[in-house]
């Protein structure tokens, strides 16, 4: 079987998208790749082995354009409200909170976040799939 390890983003300044993972989800260095033309940041935490790689190319003078391809990056929490209301004094601008019920019950509740680069992180309360 296949096993999840890592999933890339580009993002355009290193030290404020690492700023922000590590304010936002307490994720840390694990390990950073130089070579002449770009450089490859892993970062992770305790809570999974799985690990976000963000790309910098040094020869990038502009901000990406996400285009409309992208959808989002998702993470689960164990408490959604107090982890929303830190998000907000942090300043990292969390958007509403959302109970999502198509049939009446409701099945995840979350809020959505940007990172520097635009990218979108849901974050959900967890349990049920969601763990």
């Amino acid at each position: 079987m296949a096993k999840q390890i890592h999933s890339m983003i580009r993002v355009f300044d290193e030290a404020r998208s690492v700023a922000f993972y590590d304010k936002a989800f307490g994720l840390k260095v694990a390990d950073r790749l130089d070579f002449p033309d770009f450089t490859l940041v892993y970062l992770s935490n305790p809570e999974t082995e799985f690990e976000l790689e963000l790309t910098i190319n040094k020869d990038r003078t502009t901000p990406y354009d996400l285009g409309d391809g992208y959808g989002h990056l998702a993470v689960s929490v164990e408490d959604l409200e107090a982890e929303h209301a830190r998000f907000e004094a942090e300043g990292l601008a969390p958007r509403k909170l959302v109970e999502f019920a198509p049939g009446g019950e409701v099945i995840a509740k979350f809020f959505f976040v940007a990172d520097p680069d635009g990218y979108q992180i849901e974050v959900l309360q967890r349990g049920g799939r969601y763990l």
